[in-house]
């Protein structure tokens, strides 16, 4: 009987594919982004440098100074990213509440959240921070106004058939930004240790469900309709 001289074949594992120049640039530049946020909510303005952002992101200084050549470059790229991630976060919140929750006060809890985030904290103290550092309010300076047109258009999605006037929506919305806003400094401080916090946003609720009743079963679609777009707009025109 013959013996074949042929080794049998053995497959050879399939390597892992490289990842493009593109990924690893989005890679190293979500790495400093959020290393970036960290900084802020850890430490404040004045001790987000870009030496410790480089550390905590674990790349090397000349790698940071590749990606954002300045600490304002860097600033100003997790400004973006912060607010972002903010809006997304909270929509994802929103449609994995139970078809219960789906109501006015589910929305302001899950808003409550985002403000105690580390997000909002980093984007609180860059805003408080610009109060004296002129090169920072320059890029601050739009800052609330932005994150009002968010809640507004995430508002009107989420609540698309509310009852309110649209003359209003905007200034009330612009109330629970200040009122979040003042909450969100005393927070900061005591983490509300005497649950004074817990009793303001029971009566802000208790006041919205009044001016919202009902859940809100079918919420506009994350991208705008044409018609729905104009009339959104408009609304979001009376903030500024």
């Amino acid at each position: 009987m013959s013996v074949s001289s042929r080794q049998p074949h053995t497959r050879v594992p399939d390597r892992p594919a490289r990842r493009t120049q593109d990924e690893r640039r989005s890679r190293t530049r979500a790495r400093l982004l959020d290393a970036t946020m960290d900084c802020l909510a850890d430490l404040g303005w004045a001790g987000t440098t870009t030496t410790e952002v480089a550390r905590r992101a674990g790349v090397s200084r000349g790698a940071q100074q590749h990606h954002y050549p300045t600490r304002m470059a860097l600033v100003a790229a997790a400004l973006e990213h912060l607010l972002a991630a903010q809006r997304l976060a909270y929509e994802a919140a929103f449609t994995e509440l139970p078809p219960e929750r789906h109501n006015v006060e589910g929305a302001l809890d899950l808003l409550w959240e985002v403000f105690r985030s580390r997000p909002a904290r980093a984007l609180l103290e860059l805003a408080m921070a610009a109060r004296t550092d002129e090169e920072l309010r320059g890029l601050c300076l739009d800052l609330n106004e932005r994150i009002l047109a968010t809640i507004l258009a995430t508002f009107e999605r989420l609540f698309p058939r509310n009852p309110l006037h649209p003359e209003i929506v905007p200034t009330l919305l612009r109330s629970l930004f200040a009122l979040y806003i003042g909450l969100s400094v005393q927070n900061a401080l005591d983490d509300d240790a005497e649950g004074h916090h817990r009793d303001v946003l029971t009566q802000v609720k208790n006041f919205a469900r009044l001016l919202v009743p009902g859940a809100a079963p079918d919420a506009a679609p994350l991208t705008d309709e044409p018609d729905a777009a104009s009339d959104r707009t408009s609304a979001r025109e009376r903030l500024t």
